[in-house]
């Protein structure tokens, strides 16, 4: 068998060379199977993709893609699936907050039959606001699109030839890797592991792509927010109604007064809202579908390779 490993990379100068003698001490030097590493530099702009490349002649078995800009975390993964050549493939995170021999626990998981094989988080050595945020987002997600989502959901996995073949013809843009994965409903396994708090360089996972995955999540995978638009219509209509009526008995009672003015402002800024914020959803929903028609790639490789002495590499692994 040959196993991929896929690391997306973003800002990850000061990680890789540690990242890999983990991945070389724990996994590469204790398996007895083929292997290949795929790296995925998403845009990065500081020196990853020099030190990718250094990497890259050191291990023959080291191929790498430079993204021509920073596409998002789904495109590089999918980049890294779409041109692996295993049986099956790992995402790796490339932070080092996973340990590495958690590649092992699950590959074991699928030779016993899995087809997707979930790291799921125990627990997370991380600061209050990102397990606020963490716990808050799962439970959206369970919630209201996916119930098969793990209760502390999962950034790291592992999937065979079968799943990637279907991840490759969905053609999803403006989409969740890890969503498409449950949404798929192949058989699935789970491992656990406890993340750990990142000790090299800074998190790009910034407040504005949290919301941005908050939102893909929910337009992709549930109908939450048309529901929604649905909904703040029809109160809107049954206050509108009953204000109606308390209007006309005032009016046959001869109660209206200038009062009332306040109420009927207040109502009218908010029914406003309501329509601006109904306006903003159907957008939503009209722009996705307008991104789909284009057709536009879901990422730009502009620079690939590996080994630079890749075919006497090879030669010698032969011999």
């Amino acid at each position: 068998m040959k196993l991929s490993i896929v690391i997306p990379v973003y800002y990850n100068e000061d990680n890789l060379r540690p990242l890999y003698d983990d991945l070389k001490t724990k996994v590469l030097d204790t398996i007895d199977y083929d292997y290949e590493i795929i790296m995925v530099n998403d845009g990065s702009k500081d020196g990853s993709l020099n030190v990718i490349k250094e990497l890259a002649d050191k291990d023959p078995n080291i191929k790498y893609y430079s993204l021509s800009r920073n596409f998002g975390s789904h495109s590089a993964c999918l980049c890294g699936l779409l041109n692996s050549t295993g049986d099956c493939a790992v995402i790796k995170a490339a932070d080092l907050q996973e340990p590495s021999e958690l590649i092992l626990d699950m590959v074991e998981s699928w030779k016993s039959g899995n087809n997707v094989v979930l790291a799921c988080r125990a627990d997370r050595e991380e600061g209050i606001f990102q397990k606020m945020f963490a716990k808050t987002y799962y439970w959206i997600v369970r919630k209201f699109a996916l119930s098969n989502m793990p209760k502390k959901g999962f950034d790291v996995f592992l999937i065979d030839k079968k799943v990637i073949n279907v991840l490759a013809s969905l053609d999803e843009t403006n989409s969740s890797i890890t969503c498409q994965i449950l949404w798929s409903g192949f058989k699935t396994g789970q491992v656990s592991y406890t993340r750990k708090a990142r000790e090299i360089g800074k998190s790009k996972w910034t407040l504005k792509k949290k919301i941005r995955l908050v939102m893909d999540t929910l337009f992709s995978f549930s109908t939450v927010p048309i529901k929604f638009v649905t909904t703040i219509g029809s109160l809107s209509i049954i206050g509108a109604v009953a204000w109606a009526i308390y209007i006309l008995i005032g009016y046959f009672n001869n109660d209206i007064s200038i009062e009332g003015w306040t109420t009927s402002i207040l109502f009218s800024l908010f029914s406003f809202g309501v329509i601006m914020l109904s306006l903003g959803i159907i957008g939503e929903y009209t722009w996705r579908m307008f991104d789909s028609t284009r057709n536009r790639p879901p990422y730009i490789i502009e620079e690939s390779g590996s080994c630079k002495h890749h075919d006497s590499c090879e030669d010698e692994k032969q011999h």
